[in-house]
């Protein structure tokens, strides 16, 4: 264990060269703030995203013919449900609205209050709203990115639809969605699925697609094989090609960024090098005084890589806590349209605090490992001198 004189000493080297120390913080503090303030956007989108994702649907299938996807009969869904290893069988209404002053897009969800799965998961979300009540007349909740953009142009009570067949839908403003659940919903329209069909020109006893869930313990290719076997117009999208997809989303932009990252790093490392090699210059005199004192060569080196090395931790600690503020408390201006867009509605959602250890250990080895060998290669050089040739 270092001696209390040692660690004065090494208190009093940290002191005066305090300028060169801070600036070199402050570099290095705001390269790892960026890198940092990357995955802990990363983690937080991750974590709710496959959180939803788990709880989605084994298979998702649409009717595919001829490059483009069309409404599902109601025909296909009692086939379906023989399938053996199919536990449920929901159909789905959704489809984009456009609006036009905004050059925007509405996300209409149908609800088939006919199914009890879609009453349960309706009371669990919104308990303070009753059924029949949101079923006495046309009916909407709406998300909090349409909510916004709802106000600027002064919609108060309803909005009226333009479906496909020239007519017009007047819908009114029920409820919202939950603020929490405003990184997947702000763009987003909840109504009665009979509703969503007229609005959006889907036929009668027809589906946007159909969701499917498996009975435990079935096997998933031989699932997937009975469906494709039932029709040949049908594309089937599985949860794991889902994930697969964000992963590879995720790991391309991480992979991108990294490098980025890597490349300003060296180049921070190589200015370091050059402007330590000069400082050193100025300084041999302390270090041949250290040799000509008995120092080892050994010695001095542990003492100058301990006093860099709280420097190097002391920036990487500043630096994990300014992206950790400028994420979760300040909600990652700019960087949160690289991942949520930005050309469509404004997203004003916040991340949910997620800390991914690994990326964390892995940027502190990244950071601190070159910028140790940076600092100690121009030290070593001139404690290999003899002390009175330096002190000549």
């Amino acid at each position: 264990m270092p001696s209390k004189e040692y660690m004065n000493f090494l208190s009093v080297l940290l002191w005066k060269y305090r300028a060169k120390h801070i600036w070199v913080i402050v570099i290095s503090s705001l390269l790892i703030a960026c890198i940092s303030a990357f995955f802990f956007v990363t983690s937080s989108i991750k974590k709710d995203l496959f959180l939803t994702l788990d709880a989605q649907a084994d298979f998702v299938v649409q009717k595919y013919r001829a490059g483009k996807v069309e409404e599902i009969p109601k025909e296909w869904i009692s086939g379906f449900r023989e399938i053996d290893g199919i536990e449920k069988v929901n159909p789905r209404i959704y489809g984009m609205h456009f609006y036009d002053p905004s050059e925007t897009y509405f996300m209409i969800v149908g609800l088939d209050f006919s199914q009890k799965d879609v009453v349960k998961n309706f009371e669990q979300s919104f308990p303070n709203i009753k059924i029949n009540e949101f079923l006495a007349k046309d009916n909407m909740i709406i998300g909090q990115g349409v909510k916004e953009l709802f106000e600027y142009y002064q919609y108060k009570d309803y909005y009226i639809f333009r479906p496909p067949n020239k007519g017009k839908q007047k819908v009114y403003f029920h409820s919202e969605l939950p603020s929490e659940s405003q990184i997947y919903t702000n763009d987003m329209i909840l109504m009665d699925s009979n509703l969503a069909k007229k609005i959006l020109g889907i036929p009668k006893n027809h589906y946007t697609d159909i969701a499917l869930e498996m009975k435990k313990g079935a096997d998933a290719e031989n699932v997937k094989i009975s469906l494709i076997l039932s029709h040949f117009d049908m594309r089937i999208i599985s949860k794991e090609e889902i994930k697969k997809h964000y992963e590879n989303l995720f790991n391309y932009k991480g992979g991108v960024f990294l490098a980025l990252y890597i490349f300003t790093l060296m180049t921070f490392l190589l200015i370091l090098y050059q402007r330590y090699s000069n400082i050193i210059h100025a300084d041999v005199k302390e270090i041949a005084i250290l040799r000509v004192l008995g120092w080892k060569i050994s010695d001095v080196i542990y003492l100058k890589l301990a006093e860099n090395f709280i420097v190097a931790i002391f920036s990487y600690l500043l630096g994990v806590i300014m992206a950790y503020m400028y994420v979760y408390t300040l909600d990652a201006p700019l960087l949160k349209e690289i991942f949520l867009g930005f050309k469509n509605l404004n997203n004003t959602s916040s991340f949910t605090p997620s800390i991914d250890i690994s990326s964390l250990i892995s940027i502190f080895f990244i950071f601190v490992v070159p910028f140790m060998l940076v600092i100690i290669l121009p030290v070593w050089k001139i404690s290999v001198r003899e002390p009175v040739e330096v002190m000549r």
